[in-house]
């Protein structure tokens, strides 16, 4: 079955430019990346403005942060002391590291800091509290299959997708 609009179970095909504060931090290059709309693989006000949209639409969103990766929260910073920090002399400010929790639960966080004592880990999302402008061109629209489906995302999701935020050098 062809489709001619965006809804959910449908996998685009976009191209895209990100910018924050009028500074381009992603784009895509000559590869569009692909996601499942309604499958929460992209932010939620891209999806909600991607909707009924068709293969050779443009349009520019800006998205403040409730739309997009949420408000910065100052709650989620948390200060380690260093000895407990598995591998710390590795670290460099910066840097994403995936850390585990008592209960086994791993967690992405962001080193904002390091001192001789201390390790501060900012479980943010790199573009928490920013306000967002998409550039976007819907490049294909295909039916998703079912095993896409099942899985909640593409085969090919993550290769340029925005759940690489982890590559973002803020």
């Amino acid at each position: 079955m062809a489709v001619d609009r965006i809804e959910d179970g449908v996998v685009v095909s976009l191209n895209y430019v990100l910018t924050v504060d009028g500074e381009e931090i992603a784009r895509t290059d000559g590869e569009p990346m692909d996601y499942l709309h309604g499958a929460e693989n992209i932010v939620p006000g891209l999806e909600k403005a991607l909707t009924g949209k068709r293969a050779g639409d443009r349009i520019t969103v800006t998205l403040p942060p409730s739309e997009a990766y949420g408000e910065y929260d100052e709650d989620n910073i948390e200060e380690l002391d260093r000895e407990d920090v598995p591998q710390a002399d590795e670290l460099e400010k910066g840097m994403v590291i995936e850390v585990e929790d008592e209960e086994g639960y791993t967690y992405l966080a962001f080193v904002r800091d390091l001192t001789p004592d201390t390790v501060v880990l900012d479980y943010n999302p790199p573009l928490a509290g920013k306000t967002l402008t998409y550039d976007v061109e819907v490049v294909a629209l295909r039916e998703a299959d079912e095993e896409e489906l099942a899985h909640g995302h593409p085969h090919n999701f993550g290769d340029d997708g925005f759940e690489d935020d982890e590559d973002y050098d803020f």
